[in-house]
């Protein structure tokens, strides 16, 4: 017995669909061949001219039964998904991906390992006042055993009229403590141009949220040999992020510490919105240490604590926060830096926590 017309006509369409199945792969298979040749040559991957061109010629064979509007659909999906294989490939060679690099990267910083599996500690004044400001604050580390100093230099604010630091003062003032009290400094700086100037006292070059994009400032840390830690940027994704710290290790500096520092929500409660979930992500998916700073996450002095224990037990290789010796009058950021007596407690507690190993 001979197959129906219906079973005929099925037949056919099954055979039409694996070779379009196969077209389709050899299509995709040019066009990641096309990215890797993109790549090489610094071409941005997706083109918008040739696209259009291409769904032009397309329209102009198409003889029915599908409308122009229809088969302009179906191409731009095929096109979109031609696009993220080849976005797929270039993630793949990401330098700072765990894909490229299975091991975590150990950051030396004057003998603290920040990624060892144990938990670093950042403390610090938000700005450098005074050579006694930064001083007092230094010495109630030191008691600790702590010896990662904080202290910004160059401020970026959001008012042209607020405090915008002591500058290269600020760094000397930076360096002399830390040299009398045996420390290493983090410092942020903003200009692409005071890199090489800004060595000669920091130990650690810090760039901040706002900065996180500033892609000239980004190559010139990569060009130098000293540890970055890269802040997220306000409103910046966690790809955003990653591809942040790439532009650094692009240009030959794998000296990287990422730094979750919290992002503008709609809430008003604190400062910035602590994203917890970043940290498990960006070790899962990069090689790097991450560290967060629960200071500018929270803007509360009544949260740093409990931000802080929450950081340490999804795993972060670190946490970030400002002291200063009189908040009250301190020049910026007054409302969310620890006094000394708070800064007792804050580490004590932690210390007691079952999460932290030092």
């Amino acid at each position: 017995m001979s197959k129906s017309e219906l079973d005929q006509l099925r037949d056919r369409v099954d055979e039409l669909n694996l070779e379009l199945l196969r077209l389709i792969n050899e299509r995709a298979r040019l066009v990641q061949e096309i990215g890797r040749v993109k790549e090489s040559q610094g071409v941005y991957r997706y083109d918008p001219v040739r696209e259009r061109i291409m769904l032009d010629k397309i329209k102009e064979h198409n003889d029915g039964p599908f409308e122009n509007s229809t088969i302009d659909h179906i191409f731009k999906e095929i096109f979109k998904a031609s696009l993220n294989l080849q976005k797929d490939d270039h993630e793949k060679a990401l330098l700072v991906s765990r894909k490229k690099k299975k091991e975590n990267t150990i950051v030396n910083v004057k003998g603290e390992l920040i990624g060892d599996g144990k938990q670093h500690f950042v403390f610090g004044p938000c700005a450098v006042e005074s050579y006694e400001q930064v001083a007092t604050v230094a010495k109630a580390m030191k008691e600790k055993g702590l010896k990662l100093l904080r202290g910004g230099a160059y401020k970026p604010r959001t008012s042209p009229y607020d405090f915008q630091g002591l500058g290269v003062e600020g760094l000397k003032i930076l360096k002399r403590v830390a040299d009398e009290f045996d420390m290493a400094v983090i410092s942020e700086i903003v200009n692409p141009a005071d890199i090489e100037m800004a060595i000669d006292y920091i130990d650690v070059i810090q760039i901040g949220a706002r900065n996180m994009q500033n892609f000239e400032l980004l190559k010139a840390a990569g060009a130098v040999n000293k540890p970055v830690l890269l802040k997220r940027g306000l409103a910046a994704t966690i790809e955003e992020f990653i591809n942040a710290a790439e532009y650094i290790m692009a240009q030959g500096n794998g000296q990287i510490i990422l730094c979750e520092r919290g992002i503008r929500t709609y809430e008003r409660a604190t400062r910035n919105t602590l994203d917890i979930s970043a940290v498990p992500i960006l070790k899962q998916e990069t090689h790097l240490p991450v560290m967060v700073d629960v200071t500018h996450s929270t803007g509360r002095r009544d949260l740093l604590l409990p931000a802080a224990k929450a950081a340490i037990a999804i795993g972060a290789d670190g946490v970030m926060a400002e002291v200063h010796p009189e908040p009250r009058v301190a020049l910026s950021d007054a409302q969310q830096q620890m006094n000394l007596e708070q800064f007792d407690h804050f580490y004590n507690e932690l210390l007691a926590s079952n999460f932290v190993r030092v």
